[in-house]
């Protein structure tokens, strides 16, 4: 695979394709971060089931803290991709720069308040006293890592935003090829359980930071990394345009957090623990969908927002069609997947055959739209790629609204496992309504960035 990619000359189709299998593989590794962790845990003597449970009452809440980085990065690449596209790059420098300063300020405060406040979440978000300690272990450990997570994270889709997508996966691959080495390391010949998975997940994270680091400051980079000056300026127009994908993501948090308080509060003692481990399964292989949706759409935004910023409507219009077929045939390749090898998905996490049982359906019941879901990814990535971060936001929040509602609503009326509904419900009133707006607005950006192409030649989106 080609190591460069000329975005604004590469034939579209390749040029999509080389740099969505890079971050596609990359997030798909990444997902490894947390199924290898809760798949390891699952499997510790004795207390296997209630460990995954409070592990899995930690995964929304660590989701949350991560997608702050987002802020930044999801904010910036648009922006800085614009600037390349433009060819500016002392702005395009300036932006990176600023993102930096962003990240670094974001972790320290975030990780000092979850670290008091880490005890009142777990509880308010779905612990119980047999899964509380667990929960707390693991949460502790991972907070002290947050420099980590987000400048990993951050940093990287400034890789991808370069056309170096190699370099963004291996990013990747390091951290969770490293983890995957040190969970049996720590968990079992170490004897230290829940706090050495944690312990893996952080140095992990911390050689992809590293990695991260030193590939962006090479001086054969398009933008190398520099410390530069701090603008104010351009730091809130980053968080304007980061605003969007950030509520994306950390809602999509939120909501799991509300799946897992509901699950809890209406199962009751035994059962509520037991639809927590399921859902901690159900979660990890949705992050096998999730995560490699999200890998080709952002990134693939470099090549919207760069041809964009050079005013080549025709290019933009082929990329946003190109990475929506993409992520059309992986979600049809997943549902394929899904109904052939769940059981052999949840043998990995748990032994117990009631849960092996309850686990395989619900997957079953929470994938039953997922045709539906390339239609919001590439509505609200493709929108902020465009920068139109308010229609991104829109679409994002319906989405979250009919999810929240459903998972409230339901259990009132149905049994607590009811709640698991609520995905595939919002997966198709969302598709409808955020297809409908992007293809209504998406025209009228194109041409207002391209004036030599008008709004007709444009709407083939």
């Amino acid at each position: 695979m080609r190591k460069k990619n000329d975005l604004g000359r590469d034939p579209v189709g390749g040029l999509v394709l080389r740099l969505a299998l890079p971050t596609m593989l990359a997030q798909f590794i990444n997902v490894l971060y947390s199924i290898v962790d809760r798949m390891f845990i699952g499997h510790i003597a004795g207390v296997g089931d209630l460990a995954l449970a409070g592990v899995g009452v930690c995964g929304p809440i660590i989701t949350l803290l991560s997608s702050f980085a987002y802020l930044a990065c999801l904010g910036g690449g648009p922006l800085f991709s614009m600037k390349r596209g433009a060819g500016d790059t002392e702005g395009a420098s300036a932006i990176l720069s600023n993102c930096l300063r962003m990240l670094l300020a974001m972790a320290a405060g975030l990780a000092l308040l979850f670290f008091l406040l880490r005890e009142k979440l777990l509880w308010w978000f779905g612990a119980s006293p047999d899964t509380f300690p667990y929960a707390l272990t693991y949460m502790t450990i991972y907070i002290l890592g947050t420099a980590f997570a987000l400048m990993a994270t951050g940093l990287n889709n400034f890789l991808i935003c370069q056309g170096r997508s190699g370099l963004g996966m291996a990013t990747v691959v390091l951290g969770a090829l490293l983890n995957i080495c040190l969970d049996p390391l720590f968990i079992f010949a170490l004897d230290m359980g829940v706090a050495g998975a944690a312990w893996a997940t952080l140095l992990s994270q911390a050689a992809s930071c590293a990695f991260a680091l030193i590939a962006l400051t090479r001086p054969s980079m398009p933008v190398p990394l520099r410390w530069g000056r701090f603008d104010p300026a351009i730091c809130r127009k980053v968080i304007a345009f980061g605003m969007a994908p950030f509520l994306t993501y950390s809602l999509d948090s939120v909501i799991l957090i509300v799946l897992n308080t509901v699950l809890q509060r209406r199962g009751g003692p035994g059962e509520g623990d037991a639809l927590l481990t399921c859902c901690s399964i159900v979660q990890s292989y949705m992050l096998l969908i999730a995560m490699p949706l999200s890998g080709i759409t952002l990134g693939c935004q470099g090549v919207v927002s760069y041809n964009l910023g050079a005013g080549d409507a025709g290019r933009v219009k082929k990329s946003l069609q190109s990475i929506f077929a993409l992520c059309l045939a992986f979600a049809a390749l997943m549902l394929l997947v899904t109904h052939l090898g769940a059981p052999l998905f949840v043998r990995l996490f748990t032994k117990s055959e009631y849960l092996m049982g309850r686990s395989v359906t619900l997957i079953k019941v929470y994938t039953a739209a997922l045709l539906c879901l390339p239609v919001q990814w590439v509505a609200v990535d493709g929108s902020t790629a465009l920068g139109q971060t308010r229609l991104a936001l829109f679409c994002s929040l319906f989405r979250k609204t009919i999810f929240v509602s459903a998972v409230v609503g339901l259990p009132l009326f149905l049994p607590a496992a009811s709640a698991f509904c609520a995905e595939p419900l919002c997966d198709v009133v969302a598709a409808c309504m955020s297809a409908f707006l992007f293809l209504r607005n998406t025209p009228r950006t194109i041409a207002q960035h391209c004036p030599s192409i008008d709004s007709k030649a444009a709407a083939g989106v």
